[in-house]
């Protein structure tokens, strides 16, 4: 059993609580991207403190717990987005130690009391971070949040916390407390704000659903609080129902009793092992630099068994199979509407019995990362003893967007009912304002399209996407079950792109983000052999994309080795000082070459001074004077499988009709010798050490 008692902290200096104790390092000069970000960056300006398990590079990443302190070389990824984002850091802030607590009073840096009354807790884990924006030091905050640090902190200090989906933000750089639920969240005085920060944050493959929210939404709401729901909370929640109400949402009461049995599972199951993991080779090394009763919760960690983990995995596995059919069909809700915690504590309160109250304090927010889903806390009112009350709003995975447009709703109609301010400030709420879209998505009204070839940017096509308004999200790969060929007797040229059973390779692509008004129009410009599928990407998603008949690549060049069409033609087509190919001249003499040719000899004789062009296709590019054969063999031309290896790699040089410069040729020489000459070495010796050529590009 975790100890029931916390260990003895210094004592609360009234004077330091609400602005000392919550920051453990407090920067003089803000930290900022460098260089610069441009002046429209999306975060130009704002002011950010960081929750202190979360790196920042060159300074302290302590966890509350001085002993376990360390200098990271590298920003947690979270924290490089939002300095490229124009974004500056203004300090670290304190926690509940390891992010191990929901009420703000775990940490030998001292108790963070709320902003409004310096008796009462700041919630935690994220206590320093919340209280940072309640008080205007700064305008965002990150937390973490895994029970609810996100969220119940929020709520104590009115603001919104915005917890989004589960894997949809970056955690690398984050001490982890349980990595399998763990979430970078935002603490924002609005909507708005917290929105513009997430849509940085958020991972290029992350999926939202960009559904819009319907005129009257159907939000769910508890059939039944939980008896641990204080009067104050109660009057707070009836007050929030009505206010949803009022916007014109359809309330949809349930039973929650089966997300509290779930909600459980995050302390008393084998699932605690997993915070224990997060640290174990400090906690078996240094357990007594641990304050209770953090030390013994995680100390429970350690005697789970692997059968007692696999087993309360499973039966998660089925409770979200189960649970989540609640935002299945056209009734279903697009949120459940939830106090964001059942009462507000004192500090002397969770000192005098610091783990139950802490349990309770999780009911309604411990289940949600269990479950995969996202939430936003938003304020709803302020209590008759002056203390913020907040309620959260939870959906499904991928409703992040839907749930930040409800909540703005709601704050806005919330604060013209009760005047709530900007936290702890006195200042006023600001007007609400069109919340964005993340830049590296499609949204609302938009597919994701993957091009592949003459429509990637810069390239012939692509107008055929900009000028329907289409716009880029990011450049990734295919899964590597493609081959990609040029395609010949086309033009402009373009590649054809297929995939198959054997030996494959990752594609570059761009994906597009394209208006859905346009898609007929763009569809009814693709000629056979080419047409719109769906593409397996490298991360494990899909998207629609450009892919071709099997049998017009039959007699095509493969070009899969470079990577992609792009590193194909700028590696193939340079000529010496960057000049692109040009057509022939009006009545030049047109050689056909067949590849098939076995002497580099033959390609030499048959390009020299000429026009080239392929069997089979239509396109010709004239051998600049001056500019070197492709092809051509040393002096003292070798005999045998020497020979017919020298040929192999200049037919390969010549692939495709590209003429090359002298820096291309070497680069693709390089290339193709080392692939021959591997070959050529499973029949002679091997290689000597070294002897291998130096990669320099990139294929």
């Amino acid at each position: 059993m975790p100890s029931t008692h916390q260990t003895r902290l210094p004592p609360l200096d009234p004077t330091l609580a609400r602005t000392g104790y919550a920051f453990i390092t407090l920067l003089a000069r803000p930290l900022s991207a460098m260089p610069p970000a441009a002046d429209d960056a999306p975060l130009i300006g704002k002011r950010i403190a960081v929750k202190d398990n979360i790196d920042v590079a060159g300074l302290p990443t302590t966890c509350a717990c001085p002993d376990y302190a360390y200098k990271p070389a590298h920003h947690a990824d979270a924290v490089a987005r939002v300095l490229e984002a124009g974004a500056a850091i203004v300090g670290k802030t304190n926690l509940d130690q390891f992010a191990c607590g929901l009420n703000g009073t775990r940490s030998p840096y001292g108790a963070v009391a709320n902003a409004f009354d310096v008796r009462h807790i700041s919630g935690g884990s994220s206590s320093g971070s919340a209280v940072a924006v309640a008080l205007g030091e700064a305008d965002l905050a990150f937390g973490t949040d895994t029970a609810g640090s996100g969220r119940v902190p929020a709520a104590f200090n009115n603001l919104v916390g915005f917890k989004p989906t589960v894997g949809a933000v970056s955690t690398r750089g984050v001490v982890p407390a349980s990595a399998s639920f763990d979430c970078v969240s935002v603490f924002a005085p609005t909507v708005a704000d917290a929105w513009d920060a997430m849509c940085v944050l958020y991972d290029a493959d992350a999926r939202l659903d960009a559904t819009p929210l319907p005129a009257r939404p159907r939000v769910a709401i508890p059939q039944q609080l939980d008896p641990t729901v204080c009067e104050a909370s109660r009057a707070g929640f009836a007050d929030a129902v009505d206010v949803l109400s009022g916007l014109g949402a359809e309330l949809h009461p349930v039973d929650d009793t089966p997300l509290a049995e779930v909600a459980n599972w995050l302390y008393d199951s084998a699932l605690v092992a997993e915070r224990y993991e997060a640290i174990r080779d400090f906690f078996d090394q240094r357990a007594e630099a641990i304050i209770e009763p953090v030390r013994g919760i995680l100390s429970r960690g350690r005697e789970q068994s692997a059968a007692d983990l696999l087993e309360v995995q499973q039966k998660l596995a089925d409770a979200r199979l189960r649970l989540n059919r609640i935002w299945d069909g056209p009734e279903a809700p697009v949120a459940f509407a939830v106090p964001s915690a059942p009462f507000l504590p004192t500090v002397d309160e969770v000192l005098a019995d610091p783990i139950e109250i802490n349990r309770l304090l999780g009911r309604y927010t411990n289940f949600v990362n269990l479950l995969g889903w996202a939430a936003v806390a938003v304020p709803a009112s302020i209590r008759a003893d002056g203390l913020p009350f907040g309620i959260t709003l939870i959906g499904p995975a991928g409703s992040d967007a839907r749930l930040a447009e409800l909540a703005q709703r709601f704050h806005h109609a919330a604060d013209a009912r009760h005047a709530l301010g900007v936290g702890a400030t006195g200042r006023a709420l600001p007007q609400a304002r069109p919340l964005g879209w993340p830049a590296g998505m499609a949204g609302r009204g938009e597919i994701e399209l993957a091009v592949v070839g003459a429509h990637l940017r810069g390239l012939p096509l692509n107008h055929q996407l900009t000028e329907r308004g289409a716009r880029l999200l990011r450049t990734t790969r295919t899964a590597p079950n493609y081959r990609l060929h040029a395609l010949p007797g086309t033009v402009p040229p373009k590649p054809g792109l297929v995939r198959v059973a054997g030996a494959g390779a990752a594609i570059e692509v761009e994906v597009w983000a394209l208006p859905e008004a346009t898609v007929g129009s763009f569809l009814a410009g693709i000629a056979a052999p080419l047409g719109l599928g769906t593409l397996a990407l490298e991360d494990g998603s899909s998207v629609h994309g450009f892919l071709c008949e099997a049998h017009a690549v039959a007699a095509a060049p493969d070009i899969s080795v470079w990577g992609g069409w792009r590193a194909w033609i700028e590696g193939g087509r340079l000529l010496p000082g960057g000049e692109t190919l040009a057509e022939p001249a009006a009545g030049s003499a047109v050689t056909t070459v067949d590849l098939r040719a076995t002497t580099a000899a033959v390609a030499d004789e048959a390009i020299a001074g000429t026009a080239i062009s392929f069997a089979g296709g239509a396109e010709r590019y004239p051998v600049q004077p001056g500019a070197s054969s492709y092809g051509s063999l040393p002096a003292d031309e070798p005999t045998g499988a020497s020979a017919a290896r020298a040929a192999a790699v200049n037919a390969g040089l010549t692939l495709n009709g590209f003429l090359l410069g002298a820096e291309a040729e070497a680069r693709v020489r390089t290339q193709f010798e080392l692939i021959a000459r591997l070959y050529d070495t499973l029949e002679d010796e091997p290689l000597k050490p070294g002897d291998e050529p130096a990669p320099t590009y990139r294929p």
